[in-house]
């Protein structure tokens, strides 16, 4: 029978999940069992849940048939508790590091009271820490064990229940449980609190209260699920009128609920314009029925809302609401916008065409900040052509770059009248990074965010902790991922890391990566087509090397010694060199090539037509070990520098210890791998199908079409997944050959 039991309800918080366990499981006291429940979530919180349950015997996890809302979810978690302790933790807050040793000290040096409260911090998305701000009340000096009456001012703290610990009999010898329904702490806080005969505190932080930028709290929704507070209230005072001893307390909870009314009625984002009258007349309502006999009013403007409650005085408060100020504020927000957009893009026409209607039929793509028709955004506009021609497709390109867009491809060069005409009236927007900051987002635009990689490296909010980001401007970044409508993912592993890093109010499209359909439905021909374009000769091994951007190098020198590995890789072997798109040419890479040794195929359109031809990849930390992993075919990982990229860069995982096949972290090392064909082998293979299953989930071969259908038709019933074990996928180049010998 542990100590302590975890409470911890998990609904659509798949991005965070792991932060908070992670945080439970890491504490040096460990007399604890956690008690994780599956709201029923709709994204990967589940399957987290178990993954940590397999690893881990004191996390046990009940999966809901149905969603039943943070309170009854925390009253299934109860059920199964066996812990002389219960405590409740919000599955995208985390614990502080000590945070249940401080607890079950506390709790011993106290006799085991009723409630142990502790303190908490607000933690924000860009890094700021706020203190509660009632955290003095904590401080205060009193004897270890109280009842409220001798600390009333308890009820003062924020209504919540993850602050504190309860004693499990307690719970259980007054019948507490959690209503259903908004503000479901309301009730167990003020009836716990005023039951208990034994309170204590800890003065000590032991929650870090996750303040998210978008999402994550259901109070910030304007909904009329606000009206459920009154139900609440109505709870509490049921139960004083069922306890005698504790009517007392009716004059400071009548405080409590007239003070939540009126918070509620003053936030903009919570009710709907046309139901704050209502909501107003319940309340006053309320107010009246349950007053106490010779309440004293608060004093300054307080109290002239209580008077304007009593009176039911709904037009006097209609001035003290925050309404006004909202529209003020998207005002000033879309001027500014407007402001920006003239002075960086074109100006005075570029703002008459933001006037003209959206074009529900025009299209705007572009790929690496419009270097190439590629990735995709390439994918996604072939697979619209198909099942949308009536939609025009344009694509955004440098004028630098133009010649090299293929043939039929409609262009608007970049900075151009028709590029600024395009982007303004186009009804979607298509891009694998953000598109400039002049560029106005207008209502009725839809954007798609595609990504370019699976992220082994850290990226947006999360760079911010590591040296390769310091002259990046994160408020800029956000300003422009809030422009996004829809944020595409090719597995539950960068949906997770998409949302956590990039926290604004877009759907995550979780259809595989639209450029990886081509790996799963090419042919033999495809493949045959893709070598002979390299003029690759039958039985000839193509190697694919393809090394990651390094922010501490200035352009692109290979960390191998290539004419070395030409030599060892023997004459049958062909190393096809493709460096990052950040670096311009290489003239190291130019010569190895002039003199035959190597190809470089760093210029070549189509990466992906690498993939299909090259018989294994050699890579570093680049995001296509996750693309050519769909082919299963071998990768290789060679890592020199391991140890200083994930300390500059940050990594998500640790890629030497997880890798797609074999790892060399020396050159001796990886020709020892391809001379010996371990690269190719058993354990190589194990290490590939444990990294497919994990990162090319989604990956099916019909990505394209899933993006198409819901963003641009708007369906709202996805095609099913092909099962991961009946999936095809390109034969490699020897199945390929083979393929054509027998025909």
């Amino acid at each position: 029978m542990p100590k302590l039991s975890l409470v911890v309800p998990a609904y659509k918080v798949q991005s965070y999940l792991a932060e908070c366990l992670d945080s439970v499981l890491a504490q040096d006291y460990t007399d604890f069992e956690v008690i994780a429940v599956d709201d029923c979530s709709p994204d990967g919180s589940g399957a987290i849940l178990d993954e940590y349950a397999e690893r881990d015997a004191r996390v046990r996890v009940i999966h809901l048939a149905e969603n039943v809302g943070l309170g009854r979810a925390r009253n299934a978690g109860m059920e199964q508790a066996e812990g002389d302790y219960l405590l409740f933790l919000d599955s995208d807050d985390t614990l502080s590091a000590g945070a249940l040793r401080a607890v079950a000290d506390r709790l011993d040096a106290t006799g085991d009271p009723d409630i142990l409260v502790y303190d908490y911090v607000r933690t924000y998305w860009d890094g700021r820490v706020r203190p509660n701000q009632r955290a003095d009340i904590l401080a205060a000096e009193s004897p270890d064990v109280f009842t409220l009456t001798e600390r009333p001012e308890l009820l003062e703290l924020l209504q919540i229940v993850w602050n504190k610990a309860y004693r499990r009999d307690f719970v259980t010898r007054h019948g507490l449980t959690f209503p259903p329904g908004y503000y479901e702490d309301a009730p167990w806080t003020f009836c716990s609190m005023i039951s208990a005969e034994r309170i204590a505190v800890l003065d000590r932080v032991c929650v870090l209260y996750r303040q998210r930028r978008e999402g994550g709290n259901i109070l910030k929704t304007r909904s009329r699920k606000h009206f459920d507070v009154f139900d609440q209230y109505r709870r509490v005072f049921e139960y004083v009128d069922a306890h005698p001893e504790l009517d007392v307390w009716r004059g400071p909870l009548f405080r409590k609920m007239a003070d939540h009314y009126l918070t509620v009625l003053e936030r903009p984002d919570r009710l709907p314009h046309d139901a704050r009258a209502e909501f107003f007349h319940l309340a006053a309502k309320d107010y009246k029925a349950r007053l106490p006999q010779g309440l004293s009013r608060p004093a300054g403007g307080r109290g002239h809302k209580y008077a304007m409650l009593e009176r039911d005085a709904y037009a006097s408060m209609v001035g003290a609401t925050a309404a006004v100020r909202l529209r003020q504020n998207v005002r000033t927000r879309a001027r500014t916008a407007v402001n920006r957009s003239k002075r960086s893009a074109m100006g005075v026409f570029y703002q008459s065409q933001l006037k003209l209607p959206i074009d529900e039929d025009l299209a705007v793509f572009s790929a690496y900040w419009s270097r190439s028709v590629s990735c995709n955004p390439a994918a996604i506009s072939a697979e619209l052509a198909r099942l949308a021609p009536h939609i025009r497709r344009v694509w955004a390109v440098r004028a630098d770059e133009a010649a090299r867009v293929p043939k039929g491809v409609e262009v608007v060069r970049v900075g151009s009248r028709q590029y600024w005409a395009a982007l303004a009236r186009a009804k979607y927007l298509v891009n694998n990074v953000n598109f400039a900051d002049s560029v106005v987002k207008r209502e009725g635009q839809i954007h798609l965010q595609t990504h370019h990689g699976t992220p082994l490296k850290t990226m947006g909010l999360d760079q911010r902790k590591f040296p390769a980001s310091t002259a990046m401007d994160f408020d800029k970044l956000l300003e422009r991922c809030d422009r996004w409508d829809f944020s595409i993912s090719s597995n539950r592993f960068s949906t997770a890391v998409w949302e956590r890093v990039y926290p604004c109010s877009y759907t995550s499209l979780e259809t595989g990566y639209p450029r990886n359909d081509i790996l799963v439905n090419a042919t033999h021909e495809d493949v045959r087509a893709a070598r002979a374009g390299l003029g690759l000769t039958d039985g000839a091994k193509a190697f694919l090397y393809m090394p990651t951007h390094r922010e501490y190098q200035p352009g692109f020198t290979p960390a191998l010694d290539l004419p070395r590995l030409t030599e060892e890789l023997g004459p049958d072997a062909t190393l096809l060199v493709r460096g990052h798109y950040f670096y311009g040419s290489s003239p190291h890479v130019a010569e190895l090539q002039r003199a035959g040794r190597i190809m470089d195929v760093s210029g070549h359109p189509r990466v992906e037509e690498l993939y299909l031809a090259a018989d294994a990849l050699i890579t570093d930390y680049s995001s296509a070990m996750f693309d050519y992993a769909v082919l299963d075919r071998p990768v290789i990982i060679y890592a020199p520098d391991w140890d200083i990229y994930s300390a500059v860069r940050g990594t998500y995982f640790n890629l030497l210890e997880q890798p797609p096949g074999s790892v060399a972290t020396t050159q001796a090392e990886l020709i020892r791998l391809l001379a010996s064909d371990e690269y190719d082998g058993p354990d190589a293979a194990e290490h590939r199908q444990a990294f497919r299953r994990r990162f090319c989930e989604y990956d099916d071969g019909h990505a394209a079409e899933r993006v198409v259908r819901r963003v641009f038709l708007g369906e709202e019933t996805p095609l099913p997944f092909v099962p991961f074990a009946e999936r095809p996928h390109a034969p490699n180049p020897a199945q390929a050959l083979e393929l054509v010998e027998r025909a």
